[in-house]
């Protein structure tokens, strides 16, 4: 029992009680008609285009809650690309090649496999830090649950023997979670903008690696809140400087005056877990320093 749930007490028959009396009501042709299920038993009825916006609400409301049960005060959230190989099967990659052009793309993804390794990495600095005195705990990693550098994520923080969640989605072709993600704190969603929200409400920074137009929905959906002031200035770090400098023209975006020149600071280009921890610790330490 949750010492939420041990400090209320209620006089109202629980909804449980009622769905373990209602499964065993005699049967007849009013019992069997959908219409008598209790509502919040009924798939067919929750599944109605008219109960959008309770869905939405559940898929709000169950991570929030298994959360804050788990005692997860911030996270550290990790997105990448689901692409790029572990060091391990990178060559494995390239050799499966069927084409040139095929190769040329496995073997700039395989050179990108070091950072699966400084995903880990990260992710084990992040949850090696202890509890909190009130047993809560902070960065702890939270990736997409999905395998490449999400996996690397999850991986770091099972090599420290800490929990870590994952944000799984359901999508047309199959993606399982990966088997670092803690169990417990693993969560399917239908709804990408609530899974979004999730990522965000307990981030206390993100780090950013090499990705697709996913990764990039992130990074700008993030960008865009601090900017206009919906989310609080979190330490959001972009491994890479090479592939960001490639794909990206942030300065270009400042000079064309469609940014403002300090919304550049808004990011932080590493290319190591261990200058990536450092500017993330750094920035704790002035938060904590300027609330004192």
């Amino acid at each position: 029992m949750t010492d939420r749930a041990s400090r209320e007490v209620h006089t109202l028959r629980s909804a449980a009680v009622d769905a373990a009396r209602s499964a065993g009501v005699a049967k007849s042709p009013q019992t069997e008609h959908p219409a008598y299920r209790l509502a919040f038993q009924d798939l067919d009825f929750l599944l109605r285009e008219d109960l959008r916006p309770v869905r939405l609400q559940l898929e709000l409301l169950k991570p929030e809650l298994m959360l804050a049960e788990a005692g997860i005060a911030s996270t550290l959230v990790v997105y990448g690309s689901a692409r790029i190989p572990a060091p391990e099967a990178a060559a494995a990659l390239v050799a499966a090649a069927r084409t040139p052009a095929e190769r040329a793309v496995a073997e700039r993804l395989a050179a990108k496999s070091r950072y699966y390794d400084e995903a880990r990495r990260l992710a084990f600095l992040a949850s090696s830090r202890p509890c909190g005195a009130d047993g809560r705990r902070d960065f702890v990693v939270c990736s997409g649950g999905g395998p490449s550098i999400m996996e690397a994520a999850n991986r770091g923080a099972a090599d420290a023997g800490a929990p870590s969640i994952g944000l799984n989605v359901v999508l047309p072709h199959e993606q399982q979670p990966n088997p670092y993600v803690t169990p417990a704190l693993s969560f399917q969603f239908h709804y990408f903008a609530v899974r979004k929200m999730h990522f965000l409400m307990r981030a206390r920074a993100v780090a950013v690696f090499p990705g697709g137009y996913g990764t990039l929905d992130e990074l700008f959906e993030l960008l865009t809140l601090v900017q206009t002031g919906k989310m609080q200035p979190v330490p959001l770090v972009l491994f890479g400087r090479d592939y960001w400098s490639r794909i990206i023209n942030f300065p270009a975006l400042a000079e064309e005056g469609v940014i403002d020149p300090k919304d550049l600071d808004l990011l932080h280009m590493v290319e190591t877990a261990d200058e990536a921890w450092a500017h993330i610790c750094a920035t704790a330490r002035a938060e904590a320093a300027a609330t004192v």
